[in-house]
């Protein structure tokens, strides 16, 4: 089946997609996935099957052990949601950030809601919901929006392409990479891609 990307919903002004009713949107309908574009649309992603779920956790487990060690920064999952300069409201598939500047966030901000802060450093992986014109979108917008390093990882391309992206440089492509590191901005962080690449089951 062809992929349709995200269902862009608009419903401005009936409705106004504050942090509150975003929350509670996701709350209600826990198998979908909910993000809001900058025009403050609502933008509905199907969950993901077994295979991009697998990929997911492996690519958290190589971050959260390599953030961990670091000690600079915090990772998040895909279920942490971040508010942009912007307005948009993204769930990166996994993302970091560093603790000064999560310092800068008052204990509220960090208990509800979506904090507001653009992650340093974001994965997104794509699915076989997603197109990759929708999620090259999605990258461009977190350059915009002060994310300092970005990868997309594309697992359903027959060359295995992982798309590099930084502020105001132009994208780097590598062509099936066994691995991806994130000097300097990631110093000593490695991502063992062959567990995306062949999920083994």
């Amino acid at each position: 089946m062809k992929p349709l990307g995200p269902i862009v919903l608009r419903l401005d002004p009936i409705v106004e997609i504050t942090d509150d009713v975003l929350l509670k949107l996701s709350s209600l309908n826990d198998s979908l996935r909910l993000e809001k574009n900058a025009e403050g649309a609502l933008e509905i992603l199907p969950p993901a099957n077994i295979t991009t779920g697998n990929q997911n956790s492996n690519i958290n487990v190589d971050l959260g052990l390599w953030g961990r060690s670091d000690s600079r920064g915090i990772v998040f999952d895909s279920n942490a949601g971040f508010t942009l300069p912007n307005g948009a409201v993204r769930s990166p598939d996994a993302s970091w950030v560093l603790k000064s500047r999560l310092a800068e966030l008052t204990d509220e901000e960090k208990k509800r809601g979506f904090a507001h802060i653009s992650p340093d450093f974001v994965i997104e992986l794509r699915s076989s919901s997603d197109t990759l014109a929708s999620i090259h979108r999605k990258m461009a917008e977190y350059m915009e929006n002060g994310v300092r390093l970005g990868w997309l990882i594309d697992p359903l391309d027959p060359l295995r392409r992982v798309y590099v992206y930084r502020p105001d440089k132009s994208v780097e492509i590598l062509e099936g990479p066994e691995s991806i590191s994130g000097e300097p901005e990631l110093p000593g962080f490695t991502l063992d891609l062959q567990p995306i690449w062949e999920p083994g089951f």
